[in-house]
């Protein structure tokens, strides 16, 4: 086990021990898909890749790509993303 997936291992165990949100305590990204018409990412670190059909955003350890049509980034600030447009995929690249 390395390094991380130690890390990744404490910080999921004091997520649940002192019953907070894992994936706040573990660093990890908190993604929402709101029917096929509107996505969320929070925790991320930028946008790759931008075009009306795809949207490449950096997630830690991974690559969030967000597939589909007439997608436009509606919002974005240091720590969250939102998307809106006709989504057809949500891939998670490790």
């Amino acid at each position: 086990m390395d390094k991380y997936s130690k890390t990744l291992e404490l910080r999921t165990r004091m997520a649940e021990l002192f019953d907070l949100p894992a994936d706040l305590v573990a660093g990890l990204a908190h993604m929402e898909l709101l029917g096929d018409r509107q996505f969320f990412l929070e925790g991320h670190e930028g946008i790759l890749a931008y075009s009306d059909t795809q949207i490449d955003i950096s997630a830690g350890k991974g690559i969030v790509r967000v597939r589909g049509g007439s997608l436009e980034l509606r919002r974005m600030t240091e720590h969250e993303v939102r998307i809106r447009g006709k989504i057809d995929a949500v891939e998670f690249i490790g």
